[in-house]
Order: structure tokens, then sequence, then C-alpha cells
């Protein structure tokens, strides 16, 4: 048996709210408030499907009660339709400006009431069902989004033969970084999910200069350079906050504090905060994790070469949020470090 629909009834004379429950009783799950104060915590309480709202009363008149309501972002969808004596053009138009769906005179209709609440009810459910449609839809679409970004991080590290792990650290190493230095839960949980791209660029340097074993001759490191725009490229323009963020990021993580990094000679503040944090982050599973021409330092050493550089390659204030969660990285290394 479908679930009744919840109605609120606010008015201050009980005879109203009678013949509206002797209306309505049969149909739906009916509520009760007789003044505006009552019925805004009878809202709170019930999330009714839809309000029928009284406008003269005393205190917190229905007018009062409608406006509060739809400022609150908990009973701002509720239809709200007034039912009041009030019958004038001018009074109808103030009500429906506030936000009621739609304006019923007293003495109340029994086939009027019952036709307009069966109608907002109905467009009520659609909306809703159009509203959960658009939220499915939109979640998929980030959902495929973050697959996209995450192959792409991943082709990038089949490049540079480094192991897929190496994004996985990388990426909660940026995460940590940001929620220590204050960063919202939300702009740490994008960069987390940006982090992967940085090297997508890389895709575009050859094999040869990629996994060679010695040091980059000058015409070798002039190439290497590029794979910052080159990734900027791969990833583009879009409205998408992640993908901003994934732009930026591949962009900007080879800058240092000091001016001294590439590709724009970017210095302190200039360099955007989300590619200072993530190059913090690769730099240290650079240094902890074993690559083809070098082994992996111990962490305590990584750490202090992390420290040394802060004001120089790294963000100093961003050091010091990176070395309060020392113990945090070391787990992130210990559970997908490179078993070798």
């Amino acid at each position: 048996m479908a679930q009744k629909h919840k109605i609120l009834a606010v008015d201050d004379e009980p005879s109203n709210l009678q013949i509206i429950r002797l209306l309505l009783k049969e149909t739906y799950d009916l509520a009760f408030a007789t003044s505006g104060a009552e019925g805004l915590q009878a809202a709170y309480k019930h999330q009714p499907d839809l309000l029928l709202l009284d406008v003269m009363m005393p205190g917190l008149n229905g007018h009062d009660l409608c406006r509060t309501l739809k400022q609150d972002p908990r009973t701002r969808s509720i239809p709200i339709i007034f039912v009041t004596a009030m019958g004038d053009v001018e009074d109808e138009q103030k009500g429906l400006l506030l936000g009621a769906v739609d304006y019923i005179t007293k003495p109340i209709s029994p086939p009027i009431l019952k036709a307009r609440v069966a109608t907002h009810l109905a467009l009520y459910d659609h909306n809703r069902s159009l509203e959960n449609a658009v939220a499915q839809r939109t979640k998929e679409l980030h959902t495929s989004r973050l697959k996209v970004i995450q192959r792409l991080g991943r082709a990038s590290e089949y490049k540079d033969d480094e192991t897929g792990a190496h994004i996985i650290r990388m990426s909660h190493y940026s995460r940590m970084t940001a929620l220590s230095a204050g960063i919202s839960q939300e702009e740490a949980e994008r960069l987390f999910n940006a982090a992967p791209m940085h090297d997508v660029g890389k895709i575009g340097i050859p094999d040869k200069i990629l996994q060679k074993k010695g040091p980059l001759n000058d015409e070798e490191w002039a190439l290497m350079k590029r794979h910052p725009e080159i990734g900027a490229e791969i990833i583009g323009e879009d409205d998408s906050e992640l993908l901003k963020d994934a732009r930026i990021i591949a962009l900007s993580h080879h800058e240092k504090w000091d001016g001294s990094g590439y590709p724009n000679g970017l210095a302190g503040e200039e360099i955007p905060y989300k590619g200072r944090i993530v190059a913090l982050a690769d730099v240290f599973d650079a240094l902890t994790c074993k690559r083809p021409y070098k082994e992996a330092w111990p962490m305590n050493r990584a750490m202090d070469l992390i420290t040394e550089e802060a004001g120089s390659h790294f963000d100093p204030v961003l050091v010091k949020a990176f070395i309060k969660i020392e113990k945090h990285l070391k787990w992130v290394l210990d559970k997908w470090g490179d078993k070798t």
C-alpha cells in the first residue's frame, strides 16, 4: 500500500482546521498547528509534503511563516497553499510572490480544496522524481569523469616506468596535507581525485627520455620540462571543478617556491596552492620509493630533505602541515609501498 502524503495545516481558528480534517483525513496523513510559531516547529518536525497556511494569525503570521520556510534549505521545497479570508488580488499576489504555489479563499470550497491539494502534490512528486533522476545522472557523470581521470593518470605511470601505486600514495599524501593545512574536506577530496592527473603530460614525452637510466642532456631535459604544459593541453578547459583542479595541478606541480621551477617560473603564492601541495606529495613519494635510477630513501631522510627545502622548493607553511602528519604518511607508505 502506497504511503500517504503528509499535509500540515496551520490556522489559529480550530473550526477551519476541523473542516480541513474532515475533507482530507481519508486520503492524507494530517498534522495541525494553531499558530505560526507552532507551525514552524511542526514543519521542521514532520517535513510535510504540502502545507495549508492561514495568513491572519497573531504573532508569526502566515506571510512571515512562509518567508521563513522558503529561506531555510530544510523546508524550502515544501509547497505552500495559502487558505485565507483575504481575497483581494493584491493579497493573492503577495502570497504568490512569497513563494506559495496557490491561494484559496475562505469559506473553503470542498471540491476546490481537494482538487488543488491533489494537483500540487502530484506536481511535487513529479518534481522530486525529476530531481532524483538529475541527481543520479549527475552522480553517474561524476563517477565516469573520475574513472577517466584515474585511467589517464595510470597511463602516464606506464609511460614513466613507475608503478600504479605511485598515484595512489601521492593522492593520499596530497589530501592529508591539504586537511592538515586547514583546507575544507570538500576541497581536499577534489584534490585527492585530481592529483592522479599531475603527470598526464608525460604521455607526450618520448619513451627514450622517460626511461633513460642516466642523466638527461640539455636537449632531453628541455623536452621533459614540457610535460606540464602538455598535460594542461590534454586536460583542456572545462567547467568541471574537478578538471579545473586537474589542469592547474598538471601545469604547476613543478613550480618552486623560490621561482626556480618550471614551466612558468612562478614564485611563492603565485603558484596555485594545490600545485604546491602536489609538489610536496610527488617529491616525497619519489624519494621514499625505488626508481630505476635510485633506491628508496628511509622516511626520516626524506623528511629531512623536505624540511631543508622549505622556503626554496616548497611552501614553508605547507611543509609544517606536512610534518604534522608524518605518522599518517608512514601508514600510506606501509600500505601501498612498492614491494620490491
